[in-house]
């Protein structure tokens, strides 16, 4: 039997967030599985020449877990890739990994396991659940550790706002970004995050979206992480400039991600002019949120 899988890119956090918050936007990496008697992986497009091709491949470390998870014995699998969410830029390369391996291998196993347990493998694959939720369950979702199960739901988003996601040539390191992060963080910075995080929910829901600029503020990590990316202030400047509404990093960086509700090519424009003359080459794309999540079919 084969199968074939389609997960989207997502971006955590969205400002203040930190851990909870995570966004599916419609870049997608496809994959083909069929199972065999040994590894066999084969990449398209990112990371193509640099991810492993043998059983060390994160998808296909996902696979092997479904079929552990079901009961099942585990042979091998042939697995085509093609990448197009790109790796170590904060778009949760390494979250749709860990999902499409998980969701293919259980649709190899004739899908045994329920979405709730595969989300839980998966944030325990990767560590936190923020992006591996958004990943499989699509739309916007809040997510959190109940226990050894994440609980999580996905809300909608507005369609009126578009978000611009800038992506710049140079790659970053999620466990650096983690690094330079505190042990402990004041009062004050905890419930100026818990106020701003819950406006951001209650202003989507509400359709509010002038109230963006203020909701998406953070204390948590932003200000540890920019640092990292000194070209970060003045790229964002040249996006709110332009008219986004507001502008953070995405996941922990270095891609940056902007609501707008007006005119976001102008605002993907700036954003990348400005990164250019930074010094940093890279390209702005205006995405549509993936309302869908992980999905996979049977390819005859």
């Amino acid at each position: 039997m084969r199968v074939r899988i389609r997960v989207p890119a997502t971006s955590a956090n969205l400002g203040p967030g930190f851990d909870v918050l995570g966004l599916a936007l419609a870049l997608h990496n496809e994959m083909a599985f069929e199972e065999s008697d040994g590894v066999s992986v084969s990449i398209e497009g990112e990371g193509a020449g640099r991810l492993e091709t043998g059983g060390d491949n994160v998808v296909v470390r996902g696979a092997r877990m479904a079929f552990e998870a079901a009961g099942r014995p585990w042979k091998g699998v042939r697995l085509h890739c093609v990448n197009r969410i790109p790796p170590s830029r904060g778009l949760g390369s390494s979250a749709a990994a860990w999902v499409g391996g998980l969701v293919g291998g259980n649709a190899l196993c004739g899908a045994p396991l329920d979405r709730d347990t595969l989300l839980s493998l998966a944030a325990r694959a990767e560590g936190h659940p923020d992006n591996v939720t958004a990943a499989l369950l699509g739309g916007l979702t809040v997510s959190c550790w109940a226990g050894d199960r994440v609980a999580a739901v996905s809300v909608p988003v507005p369609g009126s706002i578009h978000w611009v996601v800038l992506v710049p040539e140079t790659e970053g390191s999620t466990r650096e970004a983690r690094a330079v992060l505190p042990d402990r963080v004041s009062r004050a910075d905890a419930v100026f995050n818990l106020q701003r995080v819950s406006l951001f929910l209650a202003a989507l829901a509400a359709g509010r979206s002038d109230l963006l600029s203020v909701a998406m503020e953070d204390r948590l990590h932003q200000p540890y992480r920019w640092p990292l990316f000194p070209w970060l202030p003045v790229t964002v400047a040249a996006g709110l400039e332009a008219g986004a509404l507001g502008c953070v990093l995405s996941g922990a960086g270095p891609s940056l991600l902007a609501a707008v509700t007006d005119s976001p090519e102008r605002v993907a424009e700036a954003m990348e002019g400005a990164l250019r003359r930074a010094g940093v080459e890279g390209r702005a794309l205006v995405l549509p949120v993936d309302t869908a999540g992980a999905v996979w079919d049977r390819v005859s």
